[in-house]
């Protein structure tokens, strides 16, 4: 997405030469219309979407972005935090590492809201080393349902979590890819 690349080299900050900060206008403040673009494209990747799911909390705004494009339909996210208004016994758990934040936590989704038959599109707004994916994935497996594929905003290429999703055999659809960060100025993948 052309527009995105944009905005990501006008607004965008690169520390260090690994870390993408968005945060004025994907992860703390959110532009709308971009959201919306955003969903439209990753809407056009997918047919049969019944459900998306994703992890709290970045995730979140553009699950609910996509969900729009398929007459609304649920979105589940995964909790990163017990509570205790949930029963142990009828959820599903996955470990993800955060590459940004260096910690691992155990996600969860209640078993309600995974059904036979449904047809899952993962959705997120970061794809690193594809901790988040794989966790979600194999929650999606194990509750038995369809995985349709995984959508996200802002690719890290060289991290690899492209290539890890892909060896589960699981249809990746990125906004905007980039293969490398030089002199802390992102460098796009040719589509």
């Amino acid at each position: 997405m052309k527009i995105l690349e944009e905005r990501i080299l006008k607004d965008g900050v690169i520390l260090n030469n690994e870390i993408l900060k968005v945060d004025s206008f994907i992860n703390h403040q959110i532009d709308v219309k971009l959201l919306r673009d955003i969903s439209a494209y990753i809407s056009a990747h997918f047919k049969g979407v019944n459900k998306i799911v994703t992890i709290e909390t970045s995730g979140i705004p553009f699950a609910l972005g996509v969900a729009q494009q398929f007459d609304d339909c649920p979105v589940v996210f995964a909790k990163k935090s017990k509570s205790a208004i949930v029963d142990e016994n009828n959820i599903y758990t996955a470990e993800v590492k955060s590459f940004t934040r260096k910690t691992t936590s155990t996600i969860s989704i209640d078993k309600r809201f995974l059904s036979k038959g449904d047809k899952v599109l993962i959705v997120d707004d970061f794809l690193a080393e594809g901790n988040a994916g794989l966790a979600l994935a194999s929650i999606i497996k194990e509750a038995g349902v369809e995985l349709v594929g995984f959508a996200t905003v802002i690719e890290k290429v060289f991290q690899g979590g492209r290539e890890r999703l892909e060896r589960q055999g699981i249809k990746v659809v990125a906004c905007a890819s980039i293969e490398a960060f030089i002199d802390n100025k992102p460098v796009f993948v040719e589509k």
